[in-house]
């Protein structure tokens, strides 16, 4: 039995089209499979590969190897605060501290016990300007206070959202604030680096 939808299976299918290279469509794809059930799972992923006619080995590989992919349970809500040397210096520790209250967690990965949040510490998400900041939901929001993050949680816990994929992939991008967007936060739209491979400086 197909653990992904049939609508997504032929969006997966579609992504290697926008790309010089069939492999480029596989972080894309494996975002949309996360969205629709929440996390990476084998048959999942399996059947990532089999739409992008590409080797499961190399699939479930990138799916290991980047940290914005899960393959265990996590919150509908995750959480990612920057903890590199910018925020950190402007108060990311207490950020964290304030995030893991707020949702009602101990540690980094665990999911509440509503199951709407979880959080993560991540290396740059290439804001260091609006430092503190952290991506939630595919936006970022920074210049973060103990007030935002409530405000953040309790927004969350009066509507929570579906695991509907979305209209267009992919969702792993971001735009910085610094492109000149008004808004506090911003939908993803250029890919986030590895956190094991390239990390920035300062951010």
């Amino acid at each position: 039995m197909s653990v992904l939808s049939p609508r997504l299976v032929d969006e997966i299918k579609a992504l290697p089209a926008r790309y010089p290279q069939p492999r480029s469509a596989v972080m894309p794809a494996l975002d949309l499979a996360q969205e629709e059930i929440g996390y990476l799972t084998p048959e999942a992923m399996s059947e990532v590969a089999v739409a992008l006619q590409l080797d499961p080995g190399y699939v479930e590989g990138v799916a290991t190897f980047y940290t914005l992919f899960h393959l265990s349970p996590i919150g509908k809500h995750l959480f990612y605060v920057c903890t590199n040397l910018s925020c950190t210096l402007r108060g990311a520790g207490d950020i964290v501290d304030h995030v893991k209250g707020a949702i009602g967690v101990k540690e980094a990965g665990e999911v509440s016990s509503d199951g709407l949040f979880s959080y993560e510490e991540v290396e740059c998400l290439g804001a260091c300007e609006f430092a503190p900041m952290l991506r939630l939901d595919h936006q970022y929001h920074y210049d973060l206070t103990a007030e935002k993050i409530d405000r953040l949680v309790a927004e969350r816990k009066l509507a929570p959202a579906s695991r509907e994929a979305p209209a267009a992939p992919p969702a792993l991008w971001a735009t910085s604030p610094a492109s000149g967007e008004g808004d506090s936060s911003h939908r993803l739209t250029k890919p986030l680096a590895p956190k094991k491979v390239r990390k920035k400086k300062g951010g």
